[in-house]
């Protein structure tokens, strides 16, 4: 097990050192096409900023024939906005908005170059998706999570039966965007045991194509972004729940005394706190440390179904 670890992380140290230093060879492949798995706000977000962006075709999954015909009618609005307000001409509008095409069939990504799973953080759904893409796509197509918490490295051997086999699982990474996905310019792009130097070198290479700015991480609970954030949110919950301050003063002195745009309760509210449960509860499983224990309120909350703005109550109401 030692060996085991001393390997792993001297491979993700290695990835990181290829990218901080300005001599690091790229070996990114041609993206002429994206597929994305998921028509909710992430899915949709990526899918959008990709036709804008990176100009390439897109082709939208999800198994729902009504979440598909709410993003697209999600993306109309985007869009004209963006024409209202002088961000995008009419002619770019409608170009963009050719580049999507919503399907419910999974076979329909057999083509593509590039896929980006955005579903729910359930495992055995990643899982049971990333071992249906591997039979799937063509043998040259990067196969990429949108997961905010689960391990890459578990993703990727969910590809194959048989551990020596890489075919596939080498060609697994996470593009890890934020939300909202049109408005945020961060990418966190995070390799699995597996993961080749040319897929991590094409993921970033594309998520730059689509106007990001990305940074590395290693396969660790939580990432950097969320093992950062993650926990903020949390104490934030734990000081209401126990009384140290009310919703408005934690928020209010956050936003005032850290400069921060949003305070941290809104942020859970935005971010759902179904997904910020999940989040936690992997951070405390995975790695054992007391101070990851999620909020109790948190907890209430969610069994409650006030799961934030896409439920219309949360810390606030929407």
């Amino acid at each position: 097990m030692a060996s085991l670890i001393g390997r792993r992380g001297a491979f993700q140290l290695a990835t990181k050192a290829r990218y901080f230093s300005s001599t690091a060879r790229r070996n990114a492949a041609e993206v002429k096409s994206l597929g994305v798995i998921g028509a909710g706000q992430m899915g949709l977000g990526i899918a959008l900023v990709a036709a804008q962006r990176a100009g390439v075709p897109v082709t939208l999954v999800d198994t729902s024939q009504a979440a598909l015909d709410k993003g697209m009618g999600f993306a109309d609005k985007l869009l004209a906005k963006d024409v209202s307000k002088q961000r995008l001409t009419q002619e770019q509008a409608d170009k963009a908005r050719s580049l999507l095409s919503p399907s419910t069939a999974m076979e329909d990504l057999s083509k593509v170059d590039f896929v980006i799973e955005a579903v729910p953080e359930i495992p055995k759904l990643k899982f049971d998706i990333f071992a249906k893409l591997a039979a799937i796509c063509p043998q040259h197509t990067i196969l990429a999570t949108n997961t905010s918490s689960i391990s890459i490295t578990k993703i990727a051997a969910a590809t194959t039966k048989d551990p020596k086999d890489t075919s596939a699982s080498s060609r697994v990474v996470s593009t890890h965007f934020m939300n909202p996905v049109p408005v945020q310019k961060g990418v966190e792009i995070i390799s699995g045991l597996q993961t080749s130097a040319e897929t991590l070198d094409t993921a970033v290479a594309f998520c730059k194509a689509m106007g990001k700015i990305t940074s590395v991480s290693a396969d660790s609970p939580g990432f950097l972004a969320n093992r950062i954030l993650m926990p903020y949110i949390n104490e934030a919950i734990i000081c209401l729940e126990t009384g140290v301050g009310d919703r408005d003063s934690i928020d209010s002195i956050m936003k005032n005394g850290t400069n921060v745009p949003m305070g941290p309760l809104q942020l859970a509210d935005f971010i759902g706190l179904d997904t910020c449960l999940a989040i936690m509860k992997v951070l405390h499983t995975e790695t054992g440390d007391s101070k990851y224990r999620p909020s109790v309120m948190l907890a209430k909350m969610v069994d409650a179904g006030w799961l934030g703005k896409k439920s219309g109550k949360g810390f606030y109401d929407y």
